[in-house]
């Protein structure tokens, strides 16, 4: 692990060690933040000290003071973490595999280890993963005879054990330098592949180290139901149903108050002042509505019971074609339901024929929903079940759209009803230009799930930045901005070319139409720009090879510096500057 190198991510040569641990600390980083209530060891095996409750030789549990072996992730754990790569020959230390003459069997040990630290919560209500990371593809090549194929039997054995207590293991191979990692020697039974499983191992593997490496910041959240409810469908027959949540916006989660002082949360608490006496008031408040000038109270429970309209289910109204459900008509992210035999026997075989009718016959249902203070008109979408090679994609069901009342509707102003000629009005040529162009920016296979939220990647990023103590704020990628490469290909450039001609002429010049205020802009952005760029000695930078170490925006201020395009990523900005200094 420590003597096989591999080109890293700047082409450089590194170790595989610093690959796993980099790895792994990438990962919990994301999954401290993605699911915070998963509980992780990080076991190292094959070593020279040993930290285990077993006190298994070879085997060290990497932990911190104050937590369990196996247990929830904390930024103290992190930062530690980070710094192993360091400490880790006097700390830890390494051993040359399993040696000849040695009945000490790591590998053997390590599952051991890792199996017992798993045996907290049930397999039922929990996901226990063992990931092992190696690049050894043949743990006992260096022995010989009986001896190899007893400790291969019994680690397969100890495996095994494990994965009938529903424990499943996963490898992430390291291949050497021109030598790709042979998972049919051992692993292949240690994890039971075989088949086209086998022959499609090694790529597959390859796509997880890159997901751990590149995984989004993005918190998870339990699949699970946001509650239940009845579905009157005539006056005496109802059934029952689960409502999902399938789509929300997503926000930061929400600030603690602490104490100055100790650092402890603070809890809140409101008292109600007598403005006449200035003492508390211990009785509960009384609310009124004045009346032909006379105070009528009301106690809580009378004013709940006058606000409810609802009673909190779900009631037929009766059927439409879905022609006259438009896509306006949408007023908030639909929630998903599905039928439950839990209460009311029979909720499923009911569903399904309502279900099916309703695809049959292109309707949906107008139904009467709401909580107690706010009923809705909703409508009740029939989806079909969709599933693909790999499994399910879409789930069978209904959607239930939130419908606006009349009074919700508003008119559409009509700006351009002038027929005078006073309006201008575009020309067939310009609509014709306007078509090529968006043909040619069109977003193919588009889908939501492609886009991270910038600002919550940022956020997250900051408070990984805080909590870690880090010098550097990591770097977030925002996947809303342009794609300056593809936006700069022939054909498009041409499309819009072509219809800014079509709209403002031949002789258009941007520079012109510019006022005296953006003119003032530029020209101090361009001082800033020199003036951030006279910091550095970019030949110097050039020589040595440091400018890939400088920011995007540091490399774009020598670039405005010298009236020089920014456009392109870091590696097009640095060639740009290396043609600029003729190096």
């Amino acid at each position: 692990m420590f003597s096989t190198t591999c080109s890293g991510e700047d082409e450089e040569s590194t170790s595989h060690f610093h690959v796993a641990v980099s790895s792994v600390a990438q990962s919990i980083k994301v999954q401290i933040i993605n699911r915070p209530y998963d509980e992780i060891a990080i076991c190292f095996f094959n070593t020279r000290e040993k930290k285990n409750l077993q006190d298994l030789s070879g085997v060290y549990v990497f932990n911190i003071p104050e937590r369990e072996q196996l247990d929830n992730l904390t930024a103290l754990f992190i930062k530690e973490f980070d710094r192993v790569e360091e400490t880790f020959s006097t700390v830890i230390g390494s051993e040359f595999g399993i040696v000849p003459g040695s009945r000490d069997n790591s590998l053997y040990n390590a599952l051991w280890v890792a199996q017992a630290l798993l045996r907290k919560g049930s397999a039922k209500t929990a996901d226990k993963r063992i990931l092992l990371l190696t690049n050894e593809d043949d743990p006992f090549g260096n022995i010989k005879g009986v001896t190899k194929l007893d400790m291969a039997r019994t680690t397969l054995q100890r495996a095994k054990d494990a994965q009938d207590l529903g424990v499943s293991i996963e490898l992430l191979p390291l291949s050497r330098p021109n030598e790709e990692f042979n998972v049919s020697l051992f692993y292949a039974d240690l994890i039971g592949l075989d088949g086209d499983e086998l022959a499609q191992f090694m790529p597959l593997a390859g796509e997880k180290f890159e997901d751990m490496n590149k995984q989004i910041r993005k918190r998870m959240f339990k699949k699970r139901r946001v509650r239940r409810i009845i579905f009157t469908i005539t006056g005496g027959l109802s059934i029952e149903l689960n409502t999902y949540a399938l789509i929300r916006p997503t926000i930061p989660g929400t600030i603690t108050w602490l104490d100055s002082v100790t650092n402890l949360p603070l809890r809140a608490e409101r008292s109600f002042i007598c403005a006449d006496t200035g003492s508390i008031i211990q009785e509960p408040p009384k609310r009124f509505q004045t009346y032909k000038n006379e105070d009528i109270k009301f106690t809580p429970e009378e004013l709940s019971e006058i606000k409810r309209v609802s009673t909190g289910n779900l009631r037929l109204l009766g059927f439409k074609p879905l022609s006259c459900l438009k896509d306006y008509h949408n007023l908030k992210p639909s929630t998903f339901v599905f039928p439950s035999d839990e209460e009311v026997i029979g909720s499923t075989c009911i569903f399904i024929a309502l279900h099916r009718s309703m695809i049959r016959l292109k309707r949906f249902a107008v139904a009467f929903y709401g909580s107690s203070s706010r009923p809705q008109l909703v409508g009740l979408v029939a989806q079909e079940e969709v599933t693909d090679g790999s499994g399910q994609i879409e789930p069978p069901g209904m959607h239930m759209i939130y419908l606006p009342y009349s009074d919700d509707i508003r008119p559409i102003e009509e700006l351009h009803s002038d027929t005078s000629g006073m309006m201008p009005l575009a020309s067939e040529d310009q609509i014709e230009k306007a078509t090529a162009l968006v043909k040619r920016v069109d977003l193919r296979d588009f889908s939501v799930c492609q886009f991270a939220n910038p600002a919550i990647q940022r956020h997250y990023a900051v408070i990984q930045a805080l909590a870690l103590d880090e010098d550097e704020m990591p770097e977030t990628h925002d996947e809303t901005l342009p794609d300056e490469e593809g936006m700069s290909r022939p054909g498009i450039v041409k499309a819009m070319e072509e219809f800014k001609v079509s709209v403002y002429g031949e002789n258009y010049d941007e520079e012109d139409e510019a006022t005296g205020h953006g003119k003032g802009a530029r020209k101090r952005k361009t001082e800033e720009a020199v003036n951030k760029a006279a910091y550095y000695d970019w030949s110097k930078l050039a020589d040595d090879g440091k400018l890939k170490d400088l920011t995007v925006q540091e490399l774009k201020s020598y670039l405005t510096a010298n009236k020089l395009t920014v456009a392109g990523k870091k590696e097009v900005l640095i060639t740009r500057i290396l043609t600029h200094l003729g190096k």
